[in-house]
């Protein structure tokens, strides 16, 4: 039977049978098959193997190397490579699972061995001696009890396990040279097609991510098209590592842990102004867009999460508090782990009607979840934080609207922090769902019209939404290339439901409302970490703790420094005056790793004539300024936002690095 395959130009080509990817891609030209590492097919943005067997009227673009899309694919084959290495140096070994994470792999391995960084080097030299034989892939389709067998045979019981988790009757095998492993692909033709590899680093994970199974060993790495890809990442990583937020947190003295209260932060005079700076921000955006901030409780009796399905779904996270009354016997309290079952109490106390939706609440309130104590990480993974979390109670005619506001206020917020470069992703409803599909496609279209709108880019997630209704989540890539879930809107059927919520329609009948959850920045506490190392310490003035110094050479100028302290704290410019009888270059080098923005330098000439010299912590310098004229002008930057210095040219390369 003859087979029509759509190219990405619109036309077809036709085969005597259906084809596979591989096979079309050769059909185009050689060169395309030889560079083809994986195959989209009917605009799918799941990456397919390029060994796949295509259907008649199927629409493919062929992916190659050395194309972005294709690194997933690249870095998958060198998680088995990085297997085969392992299993080369001890054949002892047993393999588990090894997927693609962001920006490179990792793969468990069931061993008592603790690997160290010189079996790092060498299972890294491994690799490299494997690409070089340039193995082609070969995909094999096995029964599923015959793959079990295989399996028990070599001792790999947990590979075994995964396969009678899947309840198939057949998986598929891919082989490499005489080693082989349970996956479903998709993986390169051949090996010489992977460019570059690098072994990052090794920790312990439990199988399965669960601490009361047997503890893994896992190995880290990557793989780029080129070793200059490679040494251009290894050296963001290294930069990275330099400013990390730990590191920063503490060299500029903005937050502390104690292991009196683990994975709760205590933020500094210095770090609560980064954080009240935030959170000003944030508030004058709610007035702009209509929301109203309340404030709610931090405990709640377990009916409350009874009722949301709280306590069903998330009790492990949640942090109990009995409490011993007399008169009413023992009771159980919760400390509230997320704002929106308070807010659907303050929603339903009041009788609202479809002319007052919709209803924009916001709230700052602390929140508290238990985490393990080996999930915890600095400011990124807390157990106390605080979110910019807001909700939208409306009309479903009303969501795609809200939708559209809300992607518009974000872009804003983001363009602020210079966060420009974000990805959305629009995942759809899953299999185990609540709610009729009819509602599911009035929300999944209300969200992707929104966007289209707004023309804004997104990608769908089939199925990746949440049981309650289909959800958006921005990604954001920082100054080192690293991506951060920050954003989410999430469309809920769920909450209204369940505490019966309403407002009366047009034909005087009640009915129930959407509930928007809505999150721009996410925790404070983890965007907080996420913004230190993405601008490396160096604050913009609007939001820096410390954003102008006074540094006078000698007493004789002291008076003159404090008329300008009070000048500009008279305007709310924080100000300090660095009087130690030190030398000025002292002055100067410790401000600039206090990074503070500016630098305002009084010797005799600056009291004679009554000016400024200013100097940036980038080390430009600006003399004879008439105070005034720089009140005004750093009082426009705070007032604005702005990421770059008002004494520097819009043009100049160092607009945003003051």
């Amino acid at each position: 039977m003859a087979c029509r395959i759509k190219l990405p130009d619109g036309n077809f080509k036709e085969f005597e049978s259906c084809p596979t990817a591989l096979e079309a891609a050769r059909s185009i030209s050689s060169g395309l098959a030889e560079k083809a590492v994986a195959v989209l097919v009917n605009q799918n943005p799941e990456l397919r193997d390029i060994r796949s067997v295509l259907q008649n009227g199927d629409q493919i673009e062929i992916v190659t190397a050395p194309s972005e899309k294709s690194l997933e694919v690249i870095r998958h084959s060198s998680a088995h490579v990085l297997a085969q290495a392992v299993q080369n140096l001890w054949p002892k070994v047993k393999v588990t699972i090894g997927p693609v994470i962001e920006n490179g792999f990792y793969y468990d391995f069931d061993t008592d061995k603790n690997f160290t960084p010189e079996d790092l080097d060498q299972i890294e030299q491994e690799m490299k001696n494997i690409l070089k034989q340039k193995y082609e892939l070969k995909k094999e389709i096995w029964p599923s009890e015959k793959a079990c067998l295989y399996f028990e045979q070599k001792g790999e019981l947990l590979k075994k396990e995964i396969i009678e988790g899947l309840e198939e009757k057949e998986v598929s095998i891919y082989r490499q040279g005489s080693w082989l492993d349970l996956c479903r692909g998709p993986h390169v033709q051949h090996l010489g097609q992977i460019g570059a590899v690098k072994v990052l680093s090794q920790s312990g994970a439990y199988w399965r991510g669960d601490s009361s199974n047997k503890q893994l060993q896992r190995i880290y790495g990557t793989a780029f098209h080129t070793e200059k890809q490679l040494k251009v990442f290894l050296k963001k990583q290294e930069e990275a590592k330099q400013n990390d937020h730990r590191v920063l947190g503490k060299k500029l003295n903005l937050f502390y842990f104690n292991e009196l209260s683990a994975g709760s932060p205590f933020f500094t005079p210095l770090g609560a102004r980064v954080y009240r700076s935030m959170q000003k921000f944030l508030e004058e955006k709610y007035r702009e867009y209509d929301y109203q901030e309340v404030i709610t409780p931090q405990i709640y009796h377990s009916d409350l999460f009874k009722t949301s399905g709280h306590l069903s779904h998330f009790s492990d996270n949640m942090y109990a508090v009995s409490d011993q009354d007399k008169e009413s016997g023992d009771q159980e309290f919760f400390l509230k782990p997320m704002n929106c079952p308070g807010h659907c109490l303050l929603y339903k106390k009041d009788r609202w009607s479809y002319k007052n939706l919709p209803w924009r609440v916001a709230d700052f309130g602390r929140l508290h979840r238990r985490e393990p104590a080996g999930a915890l990480q600095g400011l990124t993974r807390v157990k106390s934080f605080c979110q910019d979390d807001a909700h939208v109670f409306c009309r479903l005619d009303q969501l795609s609207q809200e939708i559209q506001k809300g992607v518009q206020m974000l872009r804003e917020v983001y363009k602020v922090f210079g966060l420009d470069d974000y990805k959305i992703t629009l995942s759809t409803r899953p299999e185990d769902r609540m709610g009729e599909d009819s509602l599911w496609d009035k929300a999944e279209l209300a969200l992707s019209s929104a966007l289209e709108k707004l023309n804004v880019p997104f990608e769908i997630q089939k199925g990746e939404g949440a049981f309650y209704g289909p959800k958006l989540d921005i990604s954001v890539r920082d100054a080192f290339d690293r991506s951060w879930q920050l954003g989410t809107f999430q469309c809920d059927f769920n909450l209204p439901r369940a505490f019966d919520l309403s407002y009366v329609n047009e034909e005087d009948k009640e009915e129930r409302p959407v509930m928007l959850h809505r999150a721009i920045l996410g925790s404070l506490e983890r965007f907080f970490a996420v913004y230190l190392e993405h601008c490396k310490g160096r604050y913009p003035a609007w939001l820096a703790p410390v954003p102008t110094a006074v540094l006078p050479l000698t007493d004789k100028e002291k008076d003159f420094s404090l008329n300008i302290k009070k000048a500009l704290e008279k305007k709310g410019i924080i100000c300090k005056i660095d009087d130690r009888n030190e030398k000025l270059s002292y002055k100067i080098r410790e401000s600039q790793n206090q990074q503070i923005p500016y630098m305002l330098v009084i010797g005799k000439k600056e009291v004679q004539s009554q000016s400024l010299s200013v100097r940036l912590r980038t080390g430009e310098l600006f003399s004879n300024l008439q105070p005034e004229e720089f009140f005004k002008g750093l009082e426009r930057e705070i007032q604005s936002h702005s990421l770059s210095s008002f004494l520097i040219h819009p043009q100049s390369k160092k607009g945003n690095s003051y």
